[in-house]
């Protein structure tokens, strides 16, 4: 643990402007990052004394080696590239606010040619524009299915939408009216997106535009007697009706707002936030966070706030038309925000969100009437997901931190491993040969840091065996690790750090894990530990788990650690290493299916899927095409002198290569192949 006055800046070093700072553990690695209205105030409390400062804080600057700065011009900027770093960076001492589940969207990607709607989850994507979150996919397909009745936009895939254009037939939607088909012409692509851009308004909370259109549109086509058109509107309005009547109203229709409540103590905190839109619920999300960082109440809202909006840019299309990029953002930061207690910064988070918006942001805690009634509601809902979330993982944490005490003490580490890397070997005998990498960090799968290795061997096919292959993969992550710590530089002081001299692409392997563990015994534990030893490595733990007898093997010693079976450091080396497994098996599966499919085509320079199935409709198969001359191959569409010349030196090498050794060394037998 370091002594934070050993990096402490001095006094007259830090500007007293606006900015954002950082601090990084030895290895480089940021491990917070705050912003400050007075850089010089803010840091200054950070290096008082350590018994003074809340434990969490402690913990932190005794963690880091080094604390660093950049000003902004203003308080609004810094609050901004707070929320980029923290994003770029995922700082361990963060607040981060994690999804319960993984919510639902339905999606409407107005950004392709022909927009699609359909069910999304996960990040967020240019160009599209999301109404939601739902509690059920089911939900989202339920209202699609009604609103195509009078919004007939394209649902299908790619693949699907491609197969249709080629045989000019539509799919089942489009015969049974629930498309417009404009895969095979029913509709322009400006028709479809006039379409599309009609489900989204609807979608935001438009209702009353369009069931007055199909009002009136039914009651002139009963006074025109076309009673079989009026009775297809009156479903259609009927469908409409039942959609609006899934969302409860709870408010004015003209209010659209997002309603946040926060029930929590001093570990953890539940949040629970509903959108309303046009008076009516349109959804619901909820995070659990745990607090390892020292905050009030009022700062987990302004993480809260920073978390949820601001993704709003990433994910709108610049060639998008700007009406429908404002309607975008309009969906996304609603003209109130409701929260239970104001963020510190409130001027800057209102200056932000009215720029994102380009409208007034109103941040406020309701005090009285239907909006302090819907506040108390969300309450009582994060109150039910912080309870069964304490249910569910009861003493999640307090386990988390048994195991790496565990592991440290059997192994008699000088620190509990918090960054622990696994890695496995798997193949089918010998063939395609992959290994993975997987990172644990506090006990938890960091997956953005997982790793695959494609094992080479000394001649390029593959190493001999496992331990080889193992040995191999050790030395090529600490290569890594070495040339990425030279050239991101020691930590050697503190100080501003400006945009030039910030990496573009964050160096993810310039620190070393605490703990190597492999997936093996002795021999692979031995070949490791030769690959550390050769690259004079000395600060990494290494241990294996032997599958058998679940043994804990460390290097030079003949006997193996033995935890107990019901020990929560066994439990944790046995997910990380059955993760590890997985992970390699996927990586091996999928080269060994690309491997399956591949052609001796793939390896010519400048031939591509076109030109390859170019070549094979000409000559209707490899074989043929093997005895084929350079001009012949020069004639089919799309090849010149020089592609086709290499096409044909690659079939040759490749038939020189197949012979046997006795064929390979008698004269003519490539030709003659």
């Amino acid at each position: 643990m370091a002594d934070p006055a050993t990096y402490r800046p001095r006094a007259g070093e830090i500007p007293t402007s606006p900015g954002v700072y950082r601090f990084r553990d030895p290895h480089g690695r940021v491990i917070y990052v705050g912003k400050a209205k007075n850089l010089r105030q803010r840091l200054s409390n950070y290096f008082q004394d350590v018994a003074n400062l809340h434990h969490r804080t402690q913990r932190m600057v005794t963690t880091a080696a080094s604390v660093e700065w950049t000003v902004v011009g203003t308080e609004v900027e810094a609050l901004a590239l707070e929320y980029s770093w923290i994003k770029e960076y995922d700082p361990r001492f963060n607040v981060k606010y994690r999804d319960d589940k993984s919510y639902p969207y339905l999606a409407v990607t107005m950004g392709e040619e022909i927009p699609r709607a359909q069910v999304m989850r996960g990040t967020k994507r240019r160009g599209t524009r999301y109404f939601g979150p739902y509690g059920h996919a089911w939900a989202i397909r339920e209202t699609l299915d009604l609103l195509l009745r009078v919004f007939p936009v394209r649902t299908c895939s790619a693949g699907v939408y491609r197969r249709a254009q080629q045989s000019g037939r539509p799919c089942l939607l489009g015969y049974i009216d629930k498309c417009s088909a404009p895969c095979v012409g029913r509709v322009s692509p400006e028709e479809h997106r006039d379409l599309a851009s009609d489900l989204c308004d609807f979608m935001a909370g438009d209702t009353g535009r369009f069931v007055r259109r199909l009002e009136k549109e039914m009651t002139d086509a009963a006074a025109a007697m076309e009673y079989e058109r009026a009775a297809q509107l009156r479903d259609d309005l009927a469908a409409l009706r039942r959609v609006t009547e899934k969302n409860a109203v709870v408010l004015s229709d003209a209010t659209d707002a997002d309603v946040f409540a926060l029930v929590g103590d001093e570990l953890e905190a539940a949040v629970q936030v509903f959108h309303v839109r046009g008076g009516r619920i349109r959804g619901q999300r909820g995070w659990v966070v745990e607090k390892v960082e020292d905050v009030t109440d009022a700062e987990l809202v302004e993480h809260l706030l920073q978390q949820v909006y601001g993704a709003v840019d990433e994910v709108q299309d610049p060639t998008l038309a700007p009406e429908q990029s404002r309607a975008a953002t309009r969906d996304a930061v609603p003209r109130e925000v409701l929260v239970p207690v104001l963020p510190p910064d409130l001027a800057e988070v209102t200056t932000w969100l009215s720029g994102l918006r380009g409208a007034r942001v109103d941040v406020r805690v309701p005090q009285r009437g239907d909006k302090r009634e819907l506040a108390e509601t969300v309450r009582t809902n994060a109150e039910q997901a912080l309870a069964l979330h304490r249910t569910r993982r009861a003493g999640d944490l307090t386990t988390r931190s048994q195991a790496l005490a565990e592991l440290q003490d059997a192994l008699g580490l000088d620190e509990a491993p918090l960054r622990i890397e696994c890695y496995d070997v798997s193949h089918t005998q010998g063939s395609y040969q992959s290994a993975s990498m997987v990172v644990f960090e506090d006990g938890l799968p960091r997956k953005s840091e997982y790793r695959t290795f494609s094992v080479r061997g000394p001649a390029g096919d593959g190493a001999a065996d496992d331990t080889a292959a193992m040995h191999e993969v050790i030395t090529r992550r600490f290569k890594r690790y070495l040339s990425d710590r030279h050239a991101s530089g020691e930590v050697d002081g503190s100080g501003p750090v400006g945009a030039e001299t910030e990496p573009e692409e964050r160096r993810r392997f310039a620190y070393p894990p605490n703990l190597v563990v492999v997936d093996g015994g002795p021999p692979q534990v031995a070949a490791a530990a030769r690959a550390l030893e050769e690259l004079g490595v000395t600060d990494v733990a290494l241990c294996g788990l032997a599958k058998r007898l679940e043994e804990v093997w460390v290097p030079h010693d003949d006997y193996p650690v033995i935890l107990e079976r019901a020990s929560q450091g066994l439990y944790l080396l046995q997910r990380v290493r059955d993760e590890a497994h997985r992970f390699a098996i996927a990586q091996h599966r999928k080269r060994r299916s690309k491997g399956m499919v591949s052609s001796v085509l793939d390896e010519v320079p400048g031939l591509g899927p076109a030109r390859q199935r170019a070549l094979l409709d000409a000559f209707g198969s490899v074989k043929r095409l093997r005895a084929a001359t350079v001009d012949e191959v020069a004639r089919v569409k799309g090849m010149g002198p020089a592609t086709a010349q290499a096409v044909v030196d690659a079939l040759a090498g490749a038939t020189a290569s197949a012979a046997t050794p006795a064929e390979a060394e008698a004269p003519g037998a490539g030709a003659a192949s």
